[in-house]
């Protein structure tokens, strides 16, 4: 992105992975954005059309088997767009997206499939479907605890290069098999970052939204005095009083992020 353009967040398969409303984190983006005086632009790339490979976002959502080696193929007839997403820009997975940012997925049936190979992991089926919301503490200075809802059946396992998002405090993370002291959701690399969250989780989740929008941009979002969405901030003390119940009342360490 360049001083004089607007930021581009290009929402890939919008009509596949549009299962779980994620690509409303794209119309976070945008308006986060503008309140801050930059110019953003939304583009739906859809599987019938050629996809541009300068869009400073890329934006994968969540969605069915079937869909995902569906996204996959088409993402690997696309090597232009392949090399785009692993940067300068950023891509963000969700869900389905990020199992397809990893390097191997295993289907049901047992049968192995290439992902697109941006993130240090692989995915197989879990022994039991995870549904229900999750907390975590975030590994990226400055945004504190994030909250979502996941479903997914997947068991997806970090390689020695990938760090995950977040480590969980409260629900279940990438795999369902991990210990509750090991549990962790998405993962993070160098110009990739992806999470089992949906919410959508940038519009839970402002101060995530906010570290995308600053490593694009270059631009401090902090301490801007932006306006929000009004019962953001006690939806979010919800989700987290709840959390503290099933912990038994013990204080969630970590902080708020903005």
């Amino acid at each position: 992105m360049t001083a004089a353009s607007d930021l581009t967040i290009g929402v890939l398969l919008p009509d596949v992975l549009g299962t779980y409303s994620d690509s409303g984190n794209a119309v976070v983006l945008a308006q986060r954005a503008r309140w801050r005086g930059i110019g953003a632009r939304v583009e739906h790339i859809t599987a019938a059309a050629p996809p541009p490979t300068s869009c400073d976002i890329y934006l994968l959502g969540g969605g069915e088997d079937t869909a995902q080696g569906f996204a996959v193929d088409w993402l690997r007839r696309h090597p232009g767009l392949c090399r785009a997403l692993a940067g300068p820009g950023l891509t963000f997975g969700v869900c389905a997206g990020l199992q397809i940012l990893g390097h191997t997925l295993t289907d049901l049936q047992g049968r192995r499939h290439d992902g697109v190979g941006l993130l240090d992991l692989s995915t197989s089926p879990g022994r039991r479907r995870i549904v229900g919301e999750v907390i975590t503490r975030c590994v990226i200075p400055g945004v504190g605890l994030v909250t979502g809802f996941a479903n997914h059946r997947g068991a997806t396992t970090l390689g020695p290069s990938a760090r995950p998002l977040g480590r969980v405090v409260s629900g279940t993370g990438n795999d369902a098999r991990s210990a509750r002291r090991d549990a962790v959701d998405g993962a993070v690399g160098e110009n990739v970052i992806g999470t089992y969250l949906h919410g959508p989780v940038l519009a839970r989740n402002p101060a995530l939204a906010d570290h995308l929008l600053e490593r694009v941009t270059g631009v401090s979002f902090a301490g801007t005095g932006e306006p929000d969405v009004p019962d953001l901030p006690a939806l979010r003390a919800g989700y987290l009083a709840r959390a503290r119940r099933r912990l038994g009342g013990a204080p969630i360490a970590g902080g708020e992020g903005r």
